[in-house]
């Protein structure tokens, strides 16, 4: 057995049984005719050769020299199909009488169609006469692992060594599996040993077989025995035809096909549904986008109008404006040409001479009130001006509001269209999906992009929040810090910058320096000046005492030291002031009051202060250097100072 297994372990040798097994399975199931008729046969694989009228021992001869022919000249598939022939003529065609013998049968009966054989399925092998040793009172053999090692070449799936009470009996099965690959397997395991004259056949023939492995596919033979080897293929395996298996895997088939065509129907239908919902959903979607539209058309064409409307309400306000100033400047003219009639015309009695001097002063105050009337008229025109304006730039920035409001809601509603529609291309692909790994890898592509487009929505979503949130941080950061930078730089500006911080309401002692330079010594100004300041500081913030007066000179309001005679009794309060600033220095003190008359002066307040110019600064005029607002002062133009001033922050 081992130099048999060691001859045929190459790859030609698996060929040749595999095509042996297929070419025996095809005579048996006469695929292949060999038998012409009761005494004739010919070789269904020499077609080609002339003679193809054969006798029963002329045919085994000949398939016999071709299998055992050992020619570099014969293909390995023509020698198993010739070594098949053999096979299939000494098992399955052996016996057939012999025209001679027929005439000594004087009556015989129809033949009937022979029956195909049974077979133990699963496909099993049988191993008989395995050596056996007698240990211990009971026999021990080979393993089913060792056994199979040896038969490798077939591909076993297992091995079966059979026991009894008495231990081992010298045989053992082999598993080939449930598929057409096992069955082939089997054949060839059968030929293998058939071709060694170690088969079923040579088992049975032999009373006292010698050493040597026995082996063969079990059948219904087997199947019906006595024995260990019986019973364990009656609990192991059923016994079938290889019609009963092909039909068997048919029917399988053919009802396997049904439930998926039923399946397939069924998925066919759910699909439709989905469709037609799909086209609905999509039909009442494309509908409510038309409305949209529509409205967006209807208010964007309502406020064209509103603006035409407005255009043309504000042009009738111009042209009415200018027939009245025309009319004004009319009435002007007119009534100062008959001012000049009357001062030519000479009033010839007294009586004339007061008509024409009441005349002059009712002209003259109808001068006056048109006068009045003319520059109310201009102020009104003026704030026409600015009031259109500013109406213009509110309907701008409304109608940028409402571009960007609109992007916004189209960005958002666009999204959660993608989005929509992602969710139904998903639900459509998971229906029709199955386990197919190409759906299963759309799956999870639109569902990463169905990810995205929501974490798009969120993201914008939060945005907005954050501009408002920023923008009334900003704002709240930017008084605080008006607030600190008053109170750093109390301590860190000095009399050398440009910029200071100023308790308003206080008096400038420069004026009354500069009117002490000129009456006293150099020595005694600083002193003078600092009692002068002190004493009509104290005298200013008595509420029962308050020498300025405000009037209107040049359009604009101003406040002065009364004129009075009060002025004459308040001076005697402190004469030394009075001495010491003639009018022009007193016309620069009272410059100062117009300031500190605007705050209480018992508490005054504290501000940031432009001290070449004396006014307030603005919140960007005292920014940090490097800021984007590092402009010079708008009022007196003393950048340089003032950037000085900053880095001293």
């Amino acid at each position: 057995m081992e130099s048999s297994s060691d001859e045929t372990s190459d790859s030609s040798d698996c060929k040749i049984d595999d095509y042996e097994a297929e070419s025996y399975l095809q005579l048996k199931t006469e695929k292949l005719q060999v038998k012409i008729s009761d005494s004739s046969y010919r070789c269904p694989f020499c077609p080609r050769k002339k003679k193809q009228d054969y006798q029963y021992k002329d045919l085994l001869q000949h398939a016999s020299g071709v299998g055992a022919s050992n020619s570099s000249n014969r293909k390995a598939k023509e020698k198993a199909n010739h070594m098949a022939l053999v096979k299939f003529l000494k098992n399955d065609l052996n016996g057939t009488p012999t025209p001679s013998q027929q005439l000594l049968i004087t009556k015989q009966d129809t033949p009937k169609m022979k029956e195909p054989d049974q077979f133990v399925w699963p496909w099993i092998g049988v191993i008989v006469n395995i050596p056996a040793e007698l240990k211990n009172g009971k026999y021990v053999g080979e393993s089913g692992n060792r056994l199979k090692e040896q038969l490798s070449k077939f591909s076993p799936l297992k091995v079966h060594a059979l026991w009894n009470f008495r231990g081992f009996t010298g045989n053992a099965v082999v598993d080939f599996g449930k598929d057409w690959t096992g069955f082939r397997n089997a054949v060839a395991f059968e030929n293998h040993f058939d071709a060694d004259h170690f088969g079923k056949k040579d088992w049975a023939e032999k009373d006292v077989p010698g050493p040597g492995l026995y082996g063969w596919v079990a059948r219904a033979d087997d199947y019906n025995s006595c024995g260990p080897i019986g019973d364990h293929l009656r609990k192991n395996g059923d016994l079938k035809t290889v019609g009963d298996i092909t039909e068997e895997e048919s029917r399988k088939t053919s009802k396997l096909a049904q439930e998926l065509a039923t399946q397939i129907e069924f998925k066919k239908k759910h699909i439709e549904e989905l469709e037609f919902k799909y086209n609905e959903t999509s039909l009442s979607l494309n509908k409510s986008m038309e409305e949209r539209d529509s409205l967006h058309e209807s208010y964007n064409n309502e406020i064209q109008r509103m603006q035409h409307l407005a255009q043309d309400h504000s042009r009738r306000i111009f042209e009415e404006n200018e027939k009245l100033r025309i009319e004004l400047d009319s009435k002007r003219r007119e009534l100062v040409s008959r001012s000049a009639q009357l001062d030519a015309l000479v009033a010839q009695s007294d009586s004339d001479k007061r008509k024409l001097e009441d005349e002059k002063k009712m002209n003259d105050m109808k001068n006056s009130s048109l006068e009045l009337a003319s520059i109310e008229q201009k102020k009104a025109d003026e704030d026409v001006l600015k009031i259109l304006e500013e109406q213009k730039n509110e309907k701008e920035a409304a109608m940028k509001k409402i571009l960007q409001l609109e992007k916004q809601l189209d960005a958002k509603q666009k999204l959660e269209l993608e989005i929509q529609q992602l969710r139904g291309n998903l639900q459509v692909i998971k229906i029709m999906g199955g386990e197919n790994s190409e759906v299963t890898r759309k799956i999870d592509a639109l569902n990463e992009e169905l990810k995205e487009k929501m974490d798009e929505l969120e993201d914008l979503e939060a945005i907005n929040q954050t501009l408002v949130v920023k923008e009334r941080k900003s704002n709240d950061e930017l008084q605080e810090a008006r607030k600190e930078l008053i109170t750093g730089l109390s301590d860190i500006l000095n009399n050398r910058t440009i910029i200071g911080i100023k308790r308003m309401g206080e008096l400038d002692d420069k004026v009354f320096h500069n009117a002490c330079i000129k009456k006293y010594r150099k020595d005694l100004v600083d002193e003078n000046a600092a009692k002068l300041c002190s004493k009509w500081q104290d005298e200013l913030k008595k509420p029962e005492w308050h020498p300025f007066r405000m009037a209107m000179v040049g359009g604009k309001l101003q406040g002065s030291v009364k004129s009075t005679p009060c002025l004459a009794i308040e001076s005697q309060i402190f004469p030394e002031l009075r001495d010491a600033l003639e009018k022009l220095q007193l016309n620069d003190a009272a410059l100062q009051p117009s300031t500190s008359s605007e705050y209480a002066i018992s508490d005054p307040p504290r501000s940031d202060w432009c001290l070449p110019r004396l006014h307030e600064m603005s919140k960007f005029d005292v920014l940090p250097p490097g800021s984007p607002s590092t402009r010079p002062c708008p009022k007196c133009g003393k950048g340089r100072n003032v950037s000085m001033a900053r880095g001293a922050l």
